[in-house]
């Protein structure tokens, strides 16, 4: 399996795609491919003593910046990391795609160039989501702020289909954001989406409010771009600002120092279960090959565990059973 990574993007560049990379090779039989600035990629495999044969590089002289438009740099950056990236994922020798860098660019890219998987209307960010019994999956976490009902509908079957194979989870719960559990409560577009999740072979088990999401009332979260971006960056920043609060309370005085370090490893251990780190990334679910939308900050860590996520992407055969399911849904 060889798997491919953008090592221009996210913001701390090549230098922890390279360590990501190493590291990775240290737990799973995969080769990989490094697309950006070769004489970069080579000094940061030098500097980390790497001498093996897995790591291959292909030179690509631009970057997709996190500030360029979307559209805009898929046309007038071919020479980008990204854009060769998503090229070569064509061909059979390349199983997978990771990337740290600009969301929207990797999304317009995935569906231009890789294209979707045939019947598949519109591809959709597949974000983890940390709850009470485990991770959740949240779709679309922002790659579609309009929808319509027919592509709610889509994301509740390829998160079915992505949670049940990766987790290892029979008939994975599946519901749909909004602003109470009554069937008819909603604006119009989850209303028919309600219908038609209701009526399909997923195991919808209705909407699901905000509050019941980081419980794990479902295993997997439909709703629009909008909303769903909304979401994961509300928990991001709440969760941020808990954690904030706790370390000032505990500095305050000398007793609650003494608390802290008592409470130190189930701290740690709440820090483990909320760090994205440990998920990898983001499948573009609806792209023809696996491709993965690691955060733009991941670190060595999270492009391990990224490449770690798209190898897994590419054995279960996602792709093949989603295309599989939507010819029979049509």
């Amino acid at each position: 399996m060889n798997i491919l990574v953008d090592a221009m993007g996210g913001d701390k560049g090549p230098k922890v795609v390279v360590k990501g990379s190493i590291l990775a090779l240290k737990e799973l039989n995969v080769d990989i491919t490094l697309v950006g600035d070769e004489s970069i990629i080579k000094k940061e495999l030098s500097e980390n003593n790497y001498t093996g044969d897995r790591i291959s590089i292909i030179h690509a002289e631009e970057v997709i910046n996190n500030e360029d438009e979307a559209a805009m740099a898929i046309r007038r950056k071919k020479n980008s990391s990204m854009i060769i990236a998503l090229n070569l994922l064509k061909d059979e020798k390349y199983q997978g795609f990771i990337s740290t860098g600009n969301t929207g660019a990797l999304i317009t890219g995935g569906t231009l160039i890789t294209k979707r998987i045939k019947g598949i209307e519109r591809a959709a960010i597949a974000s983890p989501f940390p709850t009470e019994n485990g991770m959740a999956l949240l779709l679309d976490a922002g790659a579609n702020a309009d929808c319509k009902p027919d592509y709610l509908k889509q994301f509740g079957l390829m998160g079915s289909i992505y949670y049940e194979k990766l987790f290892e989870v029979s008939s994975p719960k599946v519901g749909l954001a909004n602003i109470g559990v009554e069937k008819e409560k909603g604006n119009l577009l989850v209303k028919e989406a309600y219908e038609l999740l209701e009526n399909s072979n997923i195991n919808f088990i209705g909407n699901v409010e905000a509050r019941d999401i980081p419980r794990g009332k479902a295993d997997v979260i439909v709703c629009d771009g909008f909303v769903g971006n909304i979401i994961l960056k509300l928990t991001e920043g709440l969760a941020f600002t808990i954690f904030d609060i706790l370390k000032d309370e505990f500095m305050k005085s000398f007793s609650r120092k003494i608390g802290a370090l008592l409470l130190k490893s189930s701290f740690k251990a709440f820090k483990s279960k909320m760090d994205y780190r440990e998920y990898g990334g983001a499948p573009l679910l609806g792209i023809s090959k696996p491709v993965i939308k690691a955060h733009g900050s991941s670190d060595e860590i999270a492009v391990k565990n990224a490449i770690k996520q798209t190898k897994n992407f590419a054995e279960k055969d996602i792709i093949k059973i989603i295309e599989d399911n939507i010819s029979i849904s049509e």
